[in-house]
């Protein structure tokens, strides 16, 4: 009743069963890192490395591999798409700055002339004072009441 033959042969089909479900294992593990590679991720060898990781962890970690696999994409990075009003570029940012700058030195050097007008004002006189944008109109500043009449004031009201 022993037959070598099927012995032999249920012991090789025992090895190919095992042979194949390790390989098996083995590539579906890599299936993340080639999603990655396909995608250039720059976490590619990171990701490939967790997934030796998961295999003896006996997979635990690779469907969170395939999720991290899966965000990257070429075109569009981590899915953050480029918002209107953002400059696209290094260059048009750059640009963007020193308009700003350009901007803001224009604003300051108008507070600048408002400062100096309110300065020479203060003695009660008139001044004329030109804005660097304006062309050739000069603009009235009138000075505040000086402290004495406002003094009087107060005090005759008393």
């Amino acid at each position: 009743m022993e037959d070598p033959f099927l012995n032999y042969f249920a012991l090789g089909l025992l090895f190919f069963v095992v042979i194949v479900l390790v390989y098996g294992m083995i590539a579906i593990h890599d299936i993340p890192a080639k999603i990655a590679h396909a995608r250039h991720h720059p976490h590619a060898d990171a990701i490939h490395a967790a997934g030796w990781i998961s295999l003896f962890l006996l997979h635990v970690l690779w469907p969170f591999l395939w999720i991290w696999a899966m965000m990257y994409k070429p075109d569009r990075g981590w899915g953050f798409a480029h918002q209107p009003g953002e400059p696209a570029s290094p260059k048009e940012a750059v640009a963007e700055l020193e308009e700003l700058r350009r901007r803001i030195a224009e604003v300051e050097a108008k507070l600048e002339i408002g400062d100096r007008a309110a300065q020479l004002s203060k003695g009660g006189r008139r001044v004329a004072v030109e804005s660097p944008g304006s062309s050739g109109s000069a603009a009235e500043v009138s000075a505040p009441a000086t402290e004495g009449a406002d003094a009087k004031g107060r005090g005759a009201r008393r």
